[in-house]
């Protein structure tokens, strides 16, 4: 995807420099050139990937052509997700994608030019020293080291279950349904809808061991491998547009 060829890193030291050059390019794109991203990231275009380059500079593009790819590929699609979420949630979510990108393109290079167990280990040690995308984007830094050891075993626990039990949520969004113990017949209700529900993209039947997601404009049900679509990235939704409903509001 990069136009200007940058030289390949093969030690441990070029390829920390070269996870920093990129990194450095995506924090520009969500923090000081985040209008600009923001504009490119036009969910009416296609799938469009944000690439970090090794001279600290960023682009919006279409992903590359050959398969498989020279270097890991950046999450595919951030453009559709832009207008059905706040623009703060979008953007974490963006820093969230880039930072695995950073690490798998880190640990390509490492897997390629035979790094071993000490030099993969040194990676790892050097990246963990610098805080992460979404650590800068969102504003949450990093605990000292003498306050997580005690933190984290009197709260990991409760602080882990809470944040992975999403907040109530609306028809936008659905699993396979928690048993409850009220309102029953108002459960066997949806119980019943949800069974007689087709995806709106590949027409299969609701299966309760599958994620769905549904469209708040067109009311249909979605797979969540349909439309690209996974729990995590569905906890930041507000309110979901499915890929036909975007593009009708768009040409309205």
């Amino acid at each position: 995807m990069e136009g200007i060829p940058h030289p390949i890193p093969r030690t441990v030291e070029e390829v920390f420099g070269d996870f920093k050059g990129r990194r450095a390019g995506l924090i520009k794109a969500l923090t000081t050139d985040v209008e600009k991203f923001y504009h490119q990231c036009d969910p009416e275009k296609e799938n469009l990937c944000l690439y970090g380059m090794p001279n600290e500079t960023w682009e919006v593009n279409l992903p590359v052509e050959e398969v498989p790819p020279e270097l890991p590929e950046p999450a595919l699609g951030i453009n559709f997700a832009r207008d059905g979420m706040q623009e703060k949630d979008w953007l974490s979510l963006v820093a969230v994608h880039s930072d695995s990108w950073l690490l798998a393109v880190a640990f390509y290079f490492g897997a390629r030019f035979g790094f071993g167990k000490n030099e993969r280990k040194r990676l790892f040690q050097m990246i963990n020293e610098v805080p992460t995308i979404f650590e800068v984007v969102s504003g949450n830094g990093k605990q000292p080291k003498d306050q997580s050891a005690t933190h984290n075993n009197s709260s990991s626990k409760s602080k882990s279950s809470s944040k992975m039990q999403p907040e109530p949520l609306t028809k936008a969004v659905k699993m396979s349904p928690p048993p409850k113990d009220d309102d029953e017949s108002g459960e066997d209700e949806e119980e019943d809808d949800e069974q007689g529900a087709t995806c709106g993209a590949c027409g299969e039947s609701y299966g309760t061991d599958e994620f769905w997601i549904c469209c708040d404009v067109c009311e249909r049900w979605f797979h969540g491998k349909c439309v690209k679509i996974t729990p995590a990235k569905a906890e930041h939704i507000k309110q979901y547009k499915c890929p036909g409903c975007s593009g009708k509001r768009a040409r309205v």
